[in-house]
């Protein structure tokens, strides 16, 4: 979570296959996102994520876990922190008796205050693009100490934003992480964008 809070930004991919995910770790790392979220939505995403993890490269997470069985799954893979779309009691059981940090999706404010009660670490604010940067600063009121990562429609256009709103970090997603660039490993040109991005937040 220091991680993610030093550099106020993670980078979720989202690829159907992903070939070389040190590769990706390290461009990305090299940019300035050391934190980088790999979701159960990709086929072999646990040989990916204990790929990341052996090497060192950057800080690797597992997203879209919904099961406490992909949680156990995950972290036994190397994951060092855990994402989810949405409430997840079960996951949450697992991060928690694990001592490992989930960041837990919620939109509304009392599903903040349940992913809180869950024992979540940050709270995934999911769609972000829905209401916008200003609803951050709405949920900032009631909730003045709780880490929010918007997620879902964050780019380098609105990230400074969201981050002067009220966010503690922003996830990254296709826009600086394409899938056909994962599958061609154009490394340079996702480092671009991720340096891009990182540039946009200051």
């Amino acid at each position: 979570m220091q991680v993610i809070r030093d550099d106020r930004v993670l980078q979720v991919v989202r690829a159907p296959e992903i070939p070389d995910p040190v590769a990706l770790a390290e461009a990305l790392a090299g940019a300035g996102i050391r934190a980088l979220e790999l979701t159960f939505t990709t086929p072999g995403v646990l040989d990916c994520l204990r790929e990341v993890a052996d090497s060192g490269r950057g800080v690797v997470g597992a997203g879209t876990v919904l099961t406490a069985e992909q949680a156990e799954a995950a972290i036994d893979s190397g994951a060092r922190f855990l994402v989810t779309p949405g409430l997840r009691e079960a996951v949450a059981a697992v991060a928690v008796r694990r001592d490992i940090p989930v960041v837990m999706g919620a939109f509304t404010p009392s599903e903040v205050m349940r992913a809180l009660d869950l024992g979540a670490a940050a709270i995934k604010i999911f769609p972000a693009r829905a209401l916008g940067p200003g609803y951050l600063k709405d949920l900032r009121g009631p909730f003045p100490d709780i880490d929010l990562i918007p997620s879902g429609g964050v780019n380098a256009g609105n990230a400074a934003e969201f981050l002067a709103h009220g966010a503690v970090a922003v996830t990254a997603g296709t826009d600086v992480v394409a899938p056909a660039d994962v599958a061609a490993g154009r490394w340079s040109d996702i480092a671009a964008r991720a340096a891009s991005f990182v540039g946009s937040m200051k």
